[in-house]
């Protein structure tokens, strides 16, 4: 994935350390938490439906409510924001009852449809949010990305957050930062697997991924695939293919790679082929 530059990893996941109170207090960190995972309306109530009267019931469960410091007003207040029961959302006690404007069951299903997925709070795209405790401060990991929205919130230590999303780094944060979280994931990755590889090939391999401005995959639709020489690309996959296009086109190989010349039956010029030794023998009557 960090080579092939995936635009949503398969398991896009962010590390976010907390600053301030929110490190060191668990309920604070608890609140932080709270803030960045996404809640739906099902996560903290029950939706009944009552055909007779054409409403929606919607049950608050105390304890989950408490978890996640809501109150009932502010469901009340996001759902009147949802476009399908905008203005029908009443608070009646604890519950909250939603009450369909024209007698129609297919109506009752899309309002029931939309309040079921309808956000309560939360950052899009992080679905779960969990503490964690390193060295004695709290921080927070999840499962789901998203580096801009998650940079601004309270309580957080912006400039330490860190996400294994490579493009989303690219597209926040730019070039430079994508290139030092190439080599960061892969290191650690390689690492994970007991692997020691010295950390310059790597390095080299994330320069390649980010010299033109933006990040493009090793294969043949990025590195491989934009080399300068027709011979060294066929070489790589799609032989015919990049052939035919470069005869089509008209281009010119100058035969200055490895690969290309071992296709040729060259020296490669490298070493003692990169030299051309001239010999000139002495006339007679030279002097020494």
């Amino acid at each position: 994935e960090i080579v092939d530059a995936r635009r949503i990893p398969s398991t896009p996941s962010m590390d976010i350390p907390l600053t301030g109170i929110a490190a060191q207090d668990e309920n604070v960190a608890r609140l932080v938490a709270s803030n960045i995972e996404v809640t739906s309306i099902l996560d903290v109530a029950t939706i009944d439906t009552d055909i007779t009267n054409m409403t929606l019931i919607v049950r608050p469960d105390v304890r989950k409510m408490e978890e996640r410091h809501l109150e009932t007003e502010e469901l009340v207040e996001r759902l009147n924001k949802v476009k399908a029961v905008r203005g029908l959302v009443k608070q009646s006690g604890y519950d909250i009852v939603i009450q369909s404007d024209e007698p129609s069951y297919k109506k009752l299903q899309s309002m029931f449809d939309a309040v079921k997925t309808a956000k309560i709070k939360g950052i899009d795209g992080i679905t779960r949010a969990v503490l964690s405790k390193t060295e004695g401060y709290w921080k927070i990991v999840t499962e789901g990305s998203n580096l801009k929205e998650v940079l601004g919130v309270e309580g957080v230590d912006a400039p330490n957050v860190m996400t294994n999303s490579i493009l989303e780094v690219a597209d926040v944060l730019g070039i430079e930062a994508a290139r030092n979280s190439i080599i960061h994931e892969a290191m650690g990755t390689l690492g994970e697997a007991g692997l020691d590889v010295d950390i310059r090939h790597i390095m080299l391999v994330a320069d390649l991924m980010t010299n033109d401005g933006y990040v493009k995959a090793i294969g043949r639709h990025g590195v491989s695939g934009k080399k300068s020489s027709v011979l060294a690309r066929a070489a790589f996959e799609i032989t015919a293919a990049h052939l035919l296009h470069a005869a089509m086109v008209g281009e010119v190989d100058h035969l200055e790679g490895v690969t290309e010349n071992i296709i040729v039956g060259q020296p490669v010029t490298l070493g003692t082929g990169a030299v051309n030794l001239i010999y000139t023998p002495k006339k007679k009557g030279d002097k020494e």
